[in-house]
């Protein structure tokens, strides 16, 4: 090891030099933190969100600006710095377009400065743009002597003049909003019900640090990416109920004509009235009659039941044989009977169900599933999407003592950790999810003709819906009731204890121990619940945050506000709570968020006190040691 570090560090002089940056970089004030949870595709909200950082960027403009510029022109410049183009298209046929670039260059690049000083000035660069970063330097690092000033005015002329005025404000505010954020932690829950997780992926892959803690939906994908076919004809059931066909087809090359064409033949003469998409966003490019989507939706929606049921029979460990509802069904009188009851069916006409063996696919359903399945894991872009999930994401993650995960940790009533068989071995708490981890990497890395491949990847199913299974947390997933029947009793999902056993500290404690945290240093986030306007997201004495708040539309009228998110920086920990994004569009200047320190950290934090500090505390305990023996004459220094 030392004589690696050597050939980096050559003498005594470049090992001191490289122990003082070291541990000046460890004196910086530690970098903002930004905890997200259940984007569930709707990426225009989570784009604006992620953009403003929460309100961290506004408020650098009040500290700023408050008594030098008007309220008017603060609400510009976060706008500006938010979504550039909009402002410029207002700003651009002005007389005065000229002079309005030269101020807010002026502005910005003091509020680039501030966001900045928590970084070295490398840092600083590596996130500039590199047409512009010898400028952009420049304009950060000029100080107020006369002719840094001239120089500093002249730079500004030259961006004017030569009309590049708005692609270097552009991309200034890009380094703003960079600068904002030091980590993106995303709590799960990227796929399902909005209209662009392929966006949202594209955004988080921009980040230099980001971790990605796999929800359910995420699971859901996985799944169907990877070949599952009861994943395929879910995830494409989920997404024609909440019309995204843009993503499906357009975003990710689903190819949907084969559905089409089979539910058009089949159920011809079938309203599929219970089966009509949630219209809550317009497709763009791939409009498709409600009819003819009712009618797609209850084609694949009953094959998905019958692959389900099928899986249910491979896997009697899974526990859910009695989630097969078609075989239930009495086809004569059209009913189902759950638990001794008998409830009639809102919809009764099953063309393609044999009643004799329910479970079977026709041979026309065999097909299409299959042409389904080859779309997926033939998807490039899902492909692509799903490395980058893989090697950013995991089922927990532990950074700086706070503990990270999308659901629950499985517990019994009384808040003991909840013991589940997986691969014939008694696991539960860290243990279940580091189990689960190691499945999932089999999935998808393993080779496709070993047996353990082909388990792990069944076992995807019970991840998404599973009574046992932590990215799920509920006792069923009731979309057959739902879709069937009319008694709204059947469709309770019951949540696992730990979402009661939360609202204590003790049971937090529990869980922080369980993963060899302190709660005295750290805290647990995670989301999956949404959580409604008027309950607070902090749980168990101020140990847990639930920070699902409801971003998705599909959400909004149970929770009736937009999300919440989480901030942590140098100083405080911080719960935003926002307005729906509609209401944003609607009103742009009214667009911040409430935002309220949960808690003060007892002196400001800096990078020595984060995971990062740790690092560079090795790093330089191992640089001493090296220049120790140069000193020595151990090892001979080189010039």
């Amino acid at each position: 090891m030392m004589s690696l570090l050597a050939k980096e560090y050559p003498n005594a002089e470049a090992v001191s030099t490289e122990i003082i940056n070291l541990n000046a970089i460890c004196c910086l004030p530690k970098g903002t933190e930004y905890f997200f949870s259940d984007p569930h595709g709707e990426a225009e909200a989570f784009c604006h969100l992620l953009n403003t950082a929460s309100g961290v960027i506004r408020d650098k403009i009040e500290g700023l600006f408050s008594r030098s510029v008007s309220l008017a022109q603060r609400e510009e410049l976060s706008r500006l710095i938010t979504q550039p183009e909009p402002v410029f298209s207002q700003r651009r046929c002005r007389e005065d377009f000229a002079d309005w670039c030269r101020i807010s260059i002026y502005q910005l690049v003091q509020v680039c400065r501030q966001l900045a000083s928590k970084y070295t000035r490398s840092k600083v660069r590596k996130l500039m743009p590199a047409r512009f970063s010898y400028i952009l330097d420049e304009l950060l690092h000029a100080d107020t002597e006369e002719n840094k000033e001239e120089y500093y005015a002249a730079i500004i002329d030259f961006i004017i003049n030569t009309g590049i005025e708005i692609d270097f404000i552009t991309e200034l505010c890009a380094l703003i909003r960079r600068c904002a954020v030091d980590r993106l932690h995303i709590l799960g829950d990227i796929f399902d019900r909005g209209p662009h997780a392929d966006q949202i992926i594209e955004q988080l892959m921009t980040f230099r640090h980001v971790d990605i803690q796999w929800g359910n939906h995420d699971i859901h994908w996985l799944g169907a990416y990877l070949g599952n076919p009861v994943c395929v004809a879910s995830v494409v059931r989920l997404g024609i109920s909440y019309n995204s066909f843009d993503l499906l087809e357009d975003g990710y090359g689903i190819n949907l004509r084969a559905l089409s064409m089979f539910a058009s033949k089949i159920y011809h003469h079938d309203p599929c009235a219970v089966f009509r998409p949630h219209l809550l966003d317009v497709n763009t490019y791939d409009p498709v009659d409600a009819d003819l989507a009712a009618k797609m939706h209850k084609a694949i929606a009953i094959i998905q039941f019958k692959l389900e049921g099928q899986l249910y029979r491979r896997h009697p460990e899974y526990g859910m044989a009695d989630r097969s509802l078609l075989e239930q069904i009495s086809f004569e009188t059209g009913t189902l009977t759950v638990d001794g009851k008998t409830y009639p069916l809102r919809d009764r006409l099953f063309p393609t169900v044999d009643p004799t063996d329910p479970l079977a696919l026709t041979e026309e359903e065999q097909s299409l599933i299959d042409t389904l399945t080859l779309s997926f894991t033939h998807s490039k872009l899902l492909g692509r999407h799903f490395r980058f999930l893989f090697a950013h994401g995991g089922m927990y993650k532990i950074c700086n003592g706070n503990l990270l995960y999308h659901g629950c940790i499985p517990m019994q009533p009384d808040g003991s950790f909840d013991t589940v068989i997986l691969d014939g071995q008694p696991v539960r708490g860290r243990g279940y999810l580091d189990a689960i981890e190691a499945k999932l990497h089999t999935a998808f890395y393993g080779d496709p003709k070993d047996p353990a491949r082909q388990d792990a990847l069944d076992y995807i199913w019970y991840l998404w819906c599973g009574p046992r299974s932590p990215l799920f947390g509920k006792s069923k997933q009731a979309t057959f009731e739902r879709y069937f029947i009319e008694d709204t009793a059947l469709w309770e999902e019951v949540l696992d204890p730990y979402y009661t056993r939360i609202e204590e500290r003790s049971t937090c404690e529990a869980i922080l121990a369980e993963f060899g945290l302190s709660p005295a240093r750290s805290h647990i986030v995670n989301g999956h619940v949404p959580v409604k306007a008027g309950e607070h997201p902090r749980k168990g004495d101020g140990l847990l945050y639930i920070i699902d708040g409801g971003i998705s539309k599909a959400y909004h009228g149970r929770t009736g506000i937009g999300g919440y998110t989480l901030i942590f920086n140098s100083h405080h920990l911080a719960l935003a709570e926002h307005q729906p994004f509609e209401e944003i569009r609607q009103n742009p200047a009214a667009s911040a968020p409430k935002v309220q320190v949960v808690e003060l950290m007892p002196r400001r934090l800096r990078v020595a006190d984060t995971d990062t500090g740790e690092a560079l505390r090795g790093q330089i305990t191992q640089l001493e040691q090296l220049l120790e023996a140069y000193r020595s004459g151990e090892l001979s220094e080189q010039n």
